[in-house]
């Protein structure tokens, strides 16, 4: 029965329809014919991620899938409810991605074996609780603390109340630890009640990873994600790793047990764990763990029902291939004759001790093959882009539906282990210094003979199917005359049948959303909480320092000297602040001896002024903030910083001209 009705899901699967286009582009037959290859190419009769994905199903999400707080919507699974009630699979989708858009929509909460459950969609990631003989063990509570709070109350409406006993985080990237306040208090943290267990370094990457260079991350998850798109089949049908992100308070808590090497062994809430440190993989801080009682394993994010990112296109630090692929082959050489089940962070899980060696084996190898076969190609002096274009999967791996592109793409993470060994610059010093974007713009349409005749070249490569190119070339007329309309409707037109093509869902949602503002311009709607009042908290002051100092104006503080001592009462710390130069600096070692100016206050208070609950003028008011010396110098200093403008232009050049800033200096 089950068989059948797979069979009847891959037929409306695999059959096309056209659909209206936000854009009121239209697929080209180009694009159909794409389409149409993939169907062929691939085993699409192969169903069982779709018998996975619905097994050990116990009960639905409350209220079809939507949770608010008030009038705010945290998260809307019925937003999606177009890909169920779409049968067949539309032309403005790729084939490919449309089956895994149909995968990620099996929503509640599941049975993984005796003693582990999974609540599945109700955030990007999995919330999973383990039953130990002392309590609960719950693994990485998603990334708001109100759908992390909606997911123990579903799974204690179907199983015994037992008390959280402890907390795993497997890695330092907020969708894993954001909701962790939903479900437990600190104070019994601070009791010693309840443990958090995270690798080393957790603590350290997640506050830190998304400021520095938070605002143009942000605006570029934007794109990533597919926020800015409608949830349709012209616009997001999910990014591939998940559906979306929920859009509650972000917190976090700090670890109470470090993970620091591999073999390292805990009894957790009366229940035995091993542990594999993976740093510098998916992210910067990263662990599996095995437990032998239920023989059951989680890889992290390291082994997804995806190809996953060796650079993720929001902009990270690149990923080491070759580590990723080697912690994957110790977890096979540790775990592999007594694993039964694996369990991800995101999706569905594996099923099976040869199936689960398989599924690691075949995880492991695409990104052995992709980092190989890079530095194989670069040894024989073929730069990333001719790389990339050159690199195919083997069938062997291109025929195995957990290790295609939906998130990842064979082509970014190619570019990935380039640019990870051998940095931008392929060698030729004709692409050492390059014009930038405008002034080479300008060039390149001069060459062309003006905008006229490279936008009717453009548009005889358009009908011929050449998108790739078409995106490419006209760029430059636009970044040469951002006026352009007629420019701007051509590679939107371009970008969107990429889009309509795309098996990865974040090119799907950077093609989309860079057509939509080519053609609407950008359209500012609610700024995204870059930083959380919890990530501030946790930050010492040196990251705070840090990101005063990139937020400075280097030529605007030219010739200007500035010396100020800050002492903050409640945590004994001291610091002194430096510019000089055009740059600052800061110490804690060795303090002025003769500030301009020395600031008192608490750490709290400062807090409070970064999180807008205060400001300077009120706290000095109420005592809380003392200065000793010209202040003035202070004010003066915070008059050289930049705010960050989060709706800087992407696809047209950058004006500049507004100004904002979620994390916010400025006395």
């Amino acid at each position: 029965m089950i068989k059948r009705l797979m069979t009847i899901v891959m037929i409306l699967l695999v059959t096309s329809v056209y659909a209206e286009t936000n854009t009121g582009f239209e697929p080209t037959s180009k694009t159909l014919a794409a389409q149409q290859a993939v169907i062929k190419a691939l085993p699409f009769e192969n169903t069982q991620s779709f018998a996975d994905a619905q097994k050990g199903f116990i009960a639905p999400l409350p209220n079809q899938g939507v949770l608010k707080e008030g009038d705010k919507v945290i998260w809307d699974l019925s937003q999606y409810d177009f890909i169920n009630k779409t049968k067949q699979t539309p032309d403005t989708v790729n084939p490919s991605l449309w089956r895994q858009a149909k995968l990620l929509m099996y929503a509640g909460l599941f049975k993984v074996t005796d003693g582990i459950y999974q609540i599945r969609n109700l955030d990007l990631s999995n919330i999973t609780f383990i039953e130990a003989p002392d309590g609960l063990i719950v693994v990485d509570p998603l990334l708001s603390a109100e759908t992390a709070a909606a997911g123990l109350k579903l799974y204690y409406q179907h199983r015994p109340k037992k008390p959280i006993k402890a907390i795993i985080f497997t890695h330092s990237h907020v969708d894993l630890y954001g909701g962790v306040r939903g479900i437990v208090d600190e104070k019994d943290i601070k009791a010693g009640k309840i443990k958090i267990y995270a690798p080393k370094g957790f603590l350290e990457n997640a506050v830190s990873e998304n400021v520095l260079a938070g605002n143009v991350m942000a605006r570029r998850s934007s794109y990533m994600y597919g926020n800015l798109l409608p949830a349709s089949t012209t616009g997001q049908v999910g990014s591939g790793l998940g559906l979306t992100t929920s859009n509650g308070t972000v917190t976090l808590l700090a670890p109470t047990d470090s993970i620091g090497k591999s073999g390292e062994k805990r009894k957790i809430a009366g229940l035995d764990v091993e542990f594999i440190f993976a740093p510098d993989t998916e992210a910067p801080s990263e662990m599996f763990f095995f437990i032998p009682k239920y023989k059951a394993m989680t890889a992290a994010e390291d082994a997804s029902q995806t190809l996953h990112n060796l650079y993720s296109l929001r902009g990270a630090k690149i990923r080491d291939g070759k580590a990723w692929s080697g912690y994957l082959n110790e977890a096979i050489d540790r775990w592999g004759d007594k694993v039964n089940v694996l369990f991800g962070m995101h999706h569905w899980p594996v099923w099976g001790q040869t199936t689960v060696v398989d599924y690691l084996e075949k995880q492991r190898d695409v990104y052995k093959y992709i980092h190989d076969q890079t530095l194989r190609l670069a040894n024989e002096g073929y730069d990333m882009n001719e790389i990339a274009e050159k690199i195919k999967l083997p069938k062997s791996l291109a025929n195995t539906w957990h290790v295609r592109g939906y998130y990842g793409s064979v082509s970014h993470d190619v570019k990935a282990v380039y640019v990870f060994y051998l940095g931008y610059f392929n060698g030729n010093p004709a692409t050492l210094n390059p014009l930038p974007r405008i002034a080479a713009g300008k060039k390149y349409v001069e060459f062309m003979g003006g905008a006229d005749n490279l936008l009717k070249q453009a548009q005889k490569s358009y009908d011929k199917g050449e998108y790739r190119w078409v995106a490419q070339v006209v760029n430059h007329l636009i970044y040469a005359d951002p006026n352009n309309q007629h420019a701007k409707t051509l590679q939107a037109k371009a970008l969107t049948q990429l889009g309509y093509q795309a098996e990865s869902g974040p090119w799907r949602n950077f093609y989309l959303t860079a057509a939509k503002e080519l053609m609407q311009g950008v359209k500012k709607v609610g700024i995204p909480d870059i930083v959380s009042p919890d990530t501030i908290k946790a930050m010492p002051m040196s990251s705070l320092f840090d990101y005063l100092s990139i937020k400075l104006n280097g030529p605007k503080a030219e010739g200007k000297v500035i010396t100020i001592n800050w002492n903050f009462t409640d945590n004994q710390e001291k610091y002194t602040l430096y510019l000089k130069n055009s740059v600052l600096n800061y110490s804690s070692i060795k303090l002025a001896d003769n500030p301009d100016v020395t600031v008192t206050l608490s750490r709290n208070s400062l807090d409070k002024i970064i999180l807008k609950q205060s400001t300077v003028a009120e706290e000095v008011k109420s005592g809380e903030i003392k200065f000793t010396g010209n202040e003035d110098k202070l004010i003066e200093l915070f008059s050289l910083l930049d705010s960050f403008d989060f709706w800087f232009n992407l696809v047209t050049p950058v004006d500049g001209a507004q100004k904002s800033s979620r994390l916010s200096f400025a006395f």
